[in-house]
Order: C-alpha cells, then structure tokens, then sequence
C-alpha cells in the first residue's frame, strides 16, 4: 500500500460517507453534487485535521514525545482537533492561538472552538497577529525541554508533509467510493487555506494516475500565494512518499475571489451558502473555511464556469465555529 510504511494511530472514523445532494442540486439546476463528509470523522465534532493527525500524532509517539505544540486561529478546527487528539493520547497540548481577525466579538473570543480547546485542557498561549510563529512556537518548545519535557511541534492545519498523508489517503478512499457508487465526477472542489488538504489530495490523485480537476476555494491567501504554497507542499509530499515529479505546476488550481474582506470575516456569500445547506440538506458547514468553499462552488454552478460533469465537495467540518459567529451570520 502505498502510505503503509508511515506511523499512524487511529482517530477518525473512516471511511466518511460519500451523500447525493439531491435537494441542492435541483435547487441550482445544475449538476449533481454530492459531499465527502469529512465533518464526521468523529473526534470533538470532527473535521478534515483528524486525518492528518493521524500521522502528526504516530510520528510524536513513535519520536517519545510527552507534549505537543501547535499554532492556529482562535477560533481554529485544527487547534480543537489537536487538543482532542492529546487527550486520547496522554499528551499535554500547548497552543499559541493568533488574533487575526480584527475587533472580534465576545462570543468569536470565548466560545465554538475556543470553549472546546478549554474543556479539552489545553494551555491557550494568545499572540497578536503576523507574529512570527516559527520562533514562537521554538520559544514554547524550548520551554518544554526546560521543564522535563519532550516537544512535538505540529504547524497550523497539520499542513506539512507528514500531515498532507492524511489527505493522500483520502483521496484514495474517495476513488474506491466514486467507482464502487458508479459515479461520473467531473470536479472536486474544498476550502483551501493551510494547503495541506488540497496538497494532499493533489498527490494523491496524481499517485493513483486519475486526471479529476481539484478546484481549491482560497480563505485566506491571493491566488498566486495560495497556489505556490499548495505547489510546493504537493512536490514535497509526492517525495517523501517515494513519488517525485508526480505534481505539474498546472495541476494546482485556486481560485481565491471569495476570501471577501479576509481571513474568518464573514461574507454575504458564505451567509446564503451556509443557510442553504442547512436548509435544503440538513447540514451544517462553517463560516471560515467550507462556507466560503461553497460560497464560491455555488457562484461557479450558477455562472457555469465548472464545465460538465458532477461535483464532489470535501467538506472539511468546522461547525463549532457556527456559534462564535451567532452575532453575525444573517438568519
């Protein structure tokens, strides 16, 4: 197999289903669309992180780590991921949260994910935003050491390579699903922020020699920086499972028009895609990252810039978030 010689500990539930959207799809008049349910990959509400740190975390065990040191948003999937994944463990968790989004609200502050992080016992660190967390998270890990400890540091998202084989995998798992449903799928499309997700899923793709185009939907980044990052997360992981030069430049695709005022600020798009999912299937998706992924899926359907074919959305979880939101999502 082809990820069977890395470490890896069990998390999530998997394989995460593969649903038709029948009542979305009609609604859009366009193609069928169907999800890939990673929000229910099981650990504290789920996500896409759990499968990355799948690996993350066997890698720390099996390098006798006692502590792990992570970075994200305050309001981060991936900080609740990891602080749930400690716990399972019996690890100690240290995270540097960081303040990018301006002026936030009481709830953003102290509720969805950050409340979670808390009951799962994490130490919450908070850093202003554009800190240097390279360094940071050294000073932290230095600590550690000082202390009697033994630190493993994951980046924010996961997204390094031994993350991205989380992804890899998934793309696996979502091949075997599309033939054994007999599907014809002419795009897959996620959220694309740390870029470990879409990286891992490109290498993937690639390894199995299936040409399906993976449209990235930027939360964060402009396009030319969200594209060279996913590239070159994409070319390091090909490598480091035994697969270099796999990943054409042309393979990494990200379209980043609907980031609207910046990274976990809300917009009217990802407001009515939000609500439309809750109310036309029954789910719920975030405000930071898959909200403005379908935000910009449901643009691209109505505008009929996706060409032919149906669509598989990775959902990537988040819902948690919803509620440090409540002030501000249009209901």
């Amino acid at each position: 197999m082809l990820l069977s010689n890395f470490p890896r500990v069990s998390l999530a539930h998997l394989p995460t289903p593969l649903e038709h959207l029948p009542r979305l799809s009609k609604h859009l008049g366009g193609p069928d669309i169907y999800v890939k349910r990673d929000d229910c990959t099981g650990l504290a509400t789920g996500g896409n992180k759990t499968r990355k740190l799948e690996f993350s975390m066997a890698e720390a065990m099996q390098q006798g780590a006692d502590t792990i040191v992570t970075v994200g948003a305050v309001q981060s999937n991936h900080v609740r991921q990891t602080a749930a994944a400690a716990c399972k463990l019996g690890l100690k968790c240290e995270v540097l949260l960081e303040h990018r989004v301006v002026d936030p609200s009481e709830p953003y502050s102290h509720s969805g994910n950050v409340l979670l992080d808390k009951i799962f016992g994490a130490n919450l660190r908070e850093y202003p935003g554009g800190t240097d967390f390279d360094q940071a998270m050294s000073e932290v890990a230095d600590e550690v050491t000082a202390s009697g400890g033994k630190p493993y540091l994951i980046p924010g998202g996961a997204s390094n390579t031994v993350g991205a084989l989380g992804y890899v995998n998934c793309a696996i798992e979502l091949l075997d699903q599309i033939e054994d449903q007999g599907l014809d799928i002419g795009h897959i499309v996620t959220a694309t922020g740390s870029a470990g997700t879409q990286g891992g899923l490109i290498v993937g793709l690639k390894a199995m020699a299936i040409d399906i185009p993976l449209l990235g939907i930027g939360v964060n980044a402009p396009r030319e920086k969200q594209e060279e990052k996913v590239y070159q997360l994409a070319c390091e992981t090909a490598e480091f499972i035994g697969k270099p030069g796999i990943v054409a430049r042309e393979d990494v695709v990200a379209n980043c028009d609907y980031v609207g005022a910046g990274y976990g600020v809300p917009t009217e798009g990802m407001n009515e895609a939000v609500l439309m999912l809750a109310r036309y299937e029954g789910l719920l998706f975030d405000p930071v990252y898959s909200g403005k992924g379908l935000a910009g899926m449901i643009d691209l359907i109505r505008s009929d810039s996706l060409g032919p074919g149906n669509i598989v959305f990775l959902h990537t979880g988040g819902a948690a978030a919803l509620f440090a939101y409540a002030d501000q999502l249009q209901t």
